[in-house]
């Protein structure tokens, strides 16, 4: 069993640790190395939320979204709804067995969904009423009210034993995953071998180690052979390592500002925080910037030109609305806009103002994200010759959430899930924290947020998300109100051995396809 020395290897470039055995047989270990981010010290208990934004490794889930995010079957044979929606019935293999040996069962299910649900954790089952047992091998999920969405956290949940979950649970998980954990070092590896009590296609690779690095250490590990499986940042992909493979894996992560939609009347948060921005209250100064901004410039100069231009929280999901795109770095289109608008340069400063308002805001980012800084200085840079006046700004999180509502703020986030489409613009969700953080409301937009949210499929609540972006008339994008300018969404970008094949996953995708890690049971070593 490799051992802690493995991560001190990666870090100090010392001699590589003992190779898995090659020759006349495949290669069955391979090392990964990932940031802390992606694994952090939290432990691996899915009912508090631990890998929610990829596939669980050691626990199966009742659903899965495949390599093309379709919908298949996991531990579930079939499932149906009630005609009201609020009941989803499942039925279960009835074949699985845990990495303990100890059969899963439909109480196992509705354990950990009840148990999820009382938590609190990362996971927000608050729609879920209760799940109830109704036999050895169906289980009953009682929804409040009707919620499509709900369907992604069924995808993601990974399901604990009722007899082996207790509070050291997230330190020595049983699960009936692929793999199962082996040993686990908070900040430092994980370890993790086959589970033989899998019931789905065994795994090729036998045995993961996976090295929580920083970048720079990632980076060296890759260079000097240490690692088959390397995450790096866009900035260090330009770079090329022999005997690797580039993989550009686009990813669900789109990054834009986040505008303040509402002018400051005064009003405050219940934590006493200011909301409200006159200049981005205007809704040409919003459509402004977003025609403006060369997308393209900044994926080419900020992220090396891994990622692609984004005009929308979603883009390249498949609920994204195309008609919603537009023609930008149309500084002509921008300068019109504000003219029409009465924003006009009086004193000759370069910068437009209106009724004695300046056209000036700051834009916001956390100061150890180089990223963000590069996205807020380029964007800075491409609204001045339209009159627009941006201070950039480094700030610490804590500063960042009590400006939240007032000034503009650059935004990374995952949108796997329309649900979070929801807390970005529903007007309900405005209540003075991270969800619609400018106060956005629109009574159409909300209409068809309510109408997807009890549709009866993912296929027709499709319809009603890219509505919501834009329906002809209005929407959150440009063409409608502009409640938000979205720029980029940024590449997973990974050095991959040459002997390592990754299955369907291609070097470059055009579109998203889940964790790099969903289907890492088809992964092979093509080498002698």
């Amino acid at each position: 069993m490799l051992s802690v020395q493995l991560l001190a290897a990666c870090n100090h470039v010392s001699p590589s640790p003992p190779a898995a055995k090659v020759g006349n047989e495949f290669k069955d270990e391979i090392v990964l190395a990932f940031s802390w981010e992606d694994f952090d010290d939290k432990g691996f208990d899915p009912t508090m939320g631990w890998n929610y934004y990829g596939p669980p490794l050691f626990q199966s889930t009742l659903l899965r979204r495949n390599e093309n995010l379709e919908l298949v079957n996991d531990l579930a044979q079939n499932y149906t709804f009630s005609n009201d929606r609020k009941i989803w019935t499942f039925k279960i293999r009835p074949d699985v067995r845990f990495s303990d040996g100890q059969p899963l069962s439909a109480e196992d299910v509705a354990y950990t969904f009840n148990q999820t649900k009382e938590s609190g954790g990362l996971i927000d089952l608050s729609v879920l009423d209760k799940a109830v047992v109704k036999g050895n091998y169906e289980v009953e999920l009682h929804l409040k009210q009707p919620q499509i969405t709900f369907i992604n956290q069924i995808a993601s949940l990974g399901i604990v034993p009722k007899h082996a979950h207790n509070k050291n649970y997230f330190r020595n998980p049983i699960g009936s995953g692929p793999y199962r954990l082996v040993q686990w070092n908070p900040g430092e590896q994980i370890i993790a071998e086959a589970n033989p009590y899998y019931y789905g296609t065994p795994a090729n690779i036998k045995r993961l180690v996976i090295v929580l690095t920083l970048e720079d250490a990632t980076f060296a590990a890759a260079k000097a052979g240490r690692v088959d499986v390397a995450r790096i940042p866009p900035s260090l992909a330009i770079q090329q390592i022999p005997g690797m493979n580039l993989y550009a894996h686009r990813s669900d992560g789109h990054a834009g500002l986040m505008l303040p939609y509402i002018p400051n009347t005064g009003k405050k948060t219940s934590q006493g925080y200011p909301i409200g921005n006159d200049v981005t209250a205007d809704p040409a100064i919003r459509q402004a910037i977003n025609y403006a901004i060369n997308r393209q410039v900044l994926v080419d100069a900020i992220l090396e030109g891994y990622g692609s231009p984004a005009y929308t929280p979603v883009s390249g999901m498949p609920w994204e609305e195309a008609k919603a795109k537009i023609q930008d770095a149309d500084t002509n289109k921008a300068k019109q806009i504000l003219a029409a608008a009465g924003w006009e340069d009086n004193n000759g400063d370069g910068i437009l103002a209106k009724q004695g308002l300046k056209a000036e805001f700051s834009i916001l980012y956390p100061a150890k994200d180089s990223i963000r800084q590069g996205l807020a200085l380029a964007v800075a840079q491409m609204l001045k010759p339209i009159g627009i006046q941006v201070n950039v700004e480094g700030r610490s999180w804590k500063e960042i959430e009590r400006r939240l509502h007032s000034d503009v703020v650059v935004y990374v986030l995952g949108t796997y899930d329309p649900l979070i489409l929801y807390n970005l613009y529903h007007s309900s969700v405005a209540q003075g924290n991270w969800q619609n953080p400018g106060y956005y409301a629109n009574p159409t937009v909300d209409q068809n947020f309510d109408k997807g949210m009890t549709a009866a499929s993912e296929t027709e609540a499709r319809l009603f998300w890219q509505k919501i972006q834009w329906d002809g008339q209005t929407g959150i994008t440009t063409k409608g109100d502009a409640a938000s300018t979205w720029l980029v969404s940024p590449d997973q970008t990974y050095f991959v051995n040459s002997c390592l094949d990754l299955g369907k996953q291609k070097q470059i995708t055009h579109n998203y396809t889940g964790s790099i890690l969903a289907n890492v049971t088809s992964w092979k070593w093509n080498c002698d």
